[in-house]
């Protein structure tokens, strides 16, 4: 049993907390795991160049290179990503464009496959989780679980926060906000939010280890995915 996780969060680690949900959904599978970090990794998006389409694999050279295999010997994926404007942020968009390689030809890599999708903003994390689940669909690939918190916006350590009109702040405090320590969000101090993210980790667990078909879960993925794009 092999489960991949990927933290697209460009903070260092023991400072994201994208990067401590992905940690804590997995530490509560109980199963081995490989946690990739991509701070700081060169992966550009997809191009369109269709190079990939006769043997699904992608033409770039670039550190996507390294985690295609990983990714095809997983049995099950975490995958978590900052709030960049109501969406997932550029790198984390980048690893997931790249998926089209493996969907030509009836070529069936991903599917069946499970994840966690993980969000964490400033102001929400259920946007960039939202676009990891419709992704992972289109790649036939089972939502088991979305876990999102709220994060440190960068106001509150970029010097302007207390004087910035926009600032996340001023938006939720007020105009006469004075930034203390404990105001600064942390999904660590968010008990429900933890709690999320064990459960989490907990039911991938079970649901990889009671009879956990591939094929089945790639034809109900299939099937919604179908009854969403008639709707």
């Amino acid at each position: 049993m092999k489960i991949l996780g990927f933290s697209g969060s460009s903070r260092k680690n023991d400072v994201s907390g994208v990067y401590k949900l992905v940690e804590t959904v997995f530490e509560n599978t109980g199963i081995a795991y490989d946690l990739i970090s991509l701070r700081g990794k060169k992966i550009g998006g997809c191009i369109a160049c269709l190079g990939c389409v006769k043997d699904n694999m992608c033409k770039i050279n670039d550190d996507m290179t390294a985690l295609r295999e990983k990714i095809v010997e997983a049995d099950a994926l975490v995958i978590g990503s900052p709030n960049y404007y109501s969406n997932v942020n550029a790198i984390t968009h980048a690893l997931l464009e790249r998926w089209f390689q493996f969907r030509h030809r009836g070529n069936d890599d991903l599917w069946g496959k499970l994840v966690v999708a993980v969000g964490v903003g400033g102001g929400e994390g259920l946007s960039p989780a939202n676009v990891i689940e419709q992704i992972c669909n289109y790649n036939l690939i089972e939502t088991v679980a979305k876990v999102t918190g709220q994060g440190a916006a960068s106001c509150y350590s970029c010097g302007y926060g207390e004087t910035c009109s926009v600032s996340i702040p001023v938006m939720q405090y007020g105009k006469e906000v004075k930034i203390t320590e404990d105001m600064i969000p942390d999904v660590c101090k968010q008990a429900e939010v933890m709690k999320l993210a064990a459960n989490a980790g907990k039911n991938l667990n079970e649901r990889l280890n009671s009879g956990h078909d591939p094929k089945i879960v790639a034809q109900n993925v299939q099937k919604k995915l179908m009854e969403q794009m008639a709707a």
